[in-house]
């Protein structure tokens, strides 16, 4: 066991903790046993890809990078240790000729981590990552290992579990045969685009837009399956696009703004002419996913689908009254409903707006009062992202958050896995 000083990927959380590095669900339990025997408390960590306090610790922190390997393969049924990145996740299962029928954008997280989270990404008939599981096994707050599955009276609480129940260590997901996407991403107005959102919304795969701040433009991406991979995107236009202009670029452009905020708003109309249609085909999780170099703090809340106009209305009105630019597009995407019962779409189509700030430039303003407006349309917080929520006002967001702290009550009733972040979602 050593002493480690760690930080997440942005950067605004940090500590110093014990550290250690178990080599197997067996040991995870002896470590998480122990602890429990001499009152400390217990938080693994994955990439760091979340926003809050997640993954800060009082007591141990304990990293899977050796829980990382693959387990088994049984048809489109595929076992993997929970520390696996999704990035590895989605080579091992393409070897196989298989695929998730879904990933966010970014593929850094640990499969824990982002089934932790509620991670998801966007179509309006999918909901998040969890509700791909099969399967899990954890280690409970007593140190005793747990196979979870569907109908046990666990399942669709610990699916997303927040932190707050145990470590997971392995999981079986229920993929599908490798597929092939082509996307098309193009500009449009956001009059233009709203006036055919349920169009957009329904009649695509997976759809989602970004809106540039101080504008009236959107970047819209349709994804569809397609049979055949027959128009690859040319190596040179995609390191123009992803690489140079996404990261290189732009990262230019936000220190430029973080410098001379006066900027920003020029910035922000020349990003949104700069960008030029395409359309393109590739495996799934090569459109899915792409490389953030750019680092950011965000906030996402995930609303009923029917609020959407609203927020986005409102959100554009806080925009236009801070006293400091927002140089990062707004992102928004969609989900289906599901039965998870701390998902963010626990029983509802919903549809996600995410607000970004560059490093170094401030947020809380911004992300607050947008806060306030996504909580009075009946929002839910993205649990990787900031928020200032908490179990008093949590609870009339969530229909199963009370069940939720029962369970809780019964895997870690020493609250082992306790930390400041999970007191403030479900208190003691």
């Amino acid at each position: 066991m050593s002493r480690e000083n760690w930080r997440n990927w942005a950067g605004n959380q940090r500590d110093t903790a014990e550290t250690v590095t178990p080599r197997g669900t067996a040991e995870v339990a002896a470590l998480v046993k122990q602890a429990h025997a001499d009152g400390r408390t217990v938080k693994p960590v994955g990439s760091g890809h979340s926003f809050t306090a997640a993954a800060l610790t009082e007591g141990v922190r304990l990293r899977l990078d050796h829980l990382a390997g693959l387990v088994a393969v049984h048809g489109k049924l595929v076992t993997v240790q929970a520390g696996m990145p999704l990035s590895v996740l989605n080579r091992v299962l393409a070897e196989h000729r298989l695929a998730l029928p879904n990933l966010g954008d970014i593929d850094v997280q640990t499969v824990a981590g982002a089934l932790a989270t509620g991670t998801h990404g966007t179509g309006a008939r999918l909901g998040c990552l969890s509700t791909f599981v099969e399967s899990l096994t954890f280690v409970d707050g007593t140190g005793t290992v747990v196979r979870s599955t569907s109908g046990d009276g666990l399942f669709d609480a610990v699916r997303v579990g927040v932190g707050a129940l145990g470590v997971l260590t392995e999981v079986t997901l229920r993929c599908v045969d490798a597929f092939v996407l082509r996307a098309d991403e193009g500009l449009g107005r956001v009059d233009e685009v709203f006036a055919g959102l349920d169009e957009h919304v329904e009649g695509n795969d997976h759809f989602e837009m970004y809106w540039f701040p101080y504008t009236d433009r959107l970047q819209t991406k349709a994804n569809n399956r397609v049979p055949v991979d027959d128009r690859p995107l040319g190596r040179f236009r995609g390191w123009l696009d992803d690489s140079f202009l996404s990261n290189t670029v732009f990262g230019a452009a936000c220190r430029v703004g973080r410098r001379f905020p006066g900027t920003v708003r020029t910035i922000a109309r020349i990003e949104a002419r700069a960008l030029s249609p395409r359309v393109y085909t590739a495996p799934s999780y090569e459109v899915f996913c792409t490389p953030r170099r750019v680092r950011f703090t965000e906030m996402e809340y995930a609303l009923p689908r029917s609020a959407l106009r609203d927020a986005f209305t409102e959100l554009r009105k806080i925009v236009d009254r801070l006293p400091f630019p927002v140089i990062f597009p707004v992102e928004v995407r969609f989900t289906a409903a599901d039965d998870i019962w701390l998902s963010h779409g626990y029983g509802r189509d919903s549809a996600y707006l995410a607000v970004h700030q560059y490093v170094g430039m401030p947020y809380e303003p911004y992300f607050r009062g947008f806060e306030q407006v996504a909580r009075d349309l009946g929002g839910r917080p993205h649990w990787g992202k900031l928020h200032w929520r908490t179990a008093e006002d949590l609870r009339p967001a969530y229909p199963r958050f009370d069940d939720f702290r029962t369970v809780r009550d019964r895997l870690d009733p020493g609250r082992v896995f306790a930390n400041a972040y999970t007191r403030q979602l479900f208190g003691k």
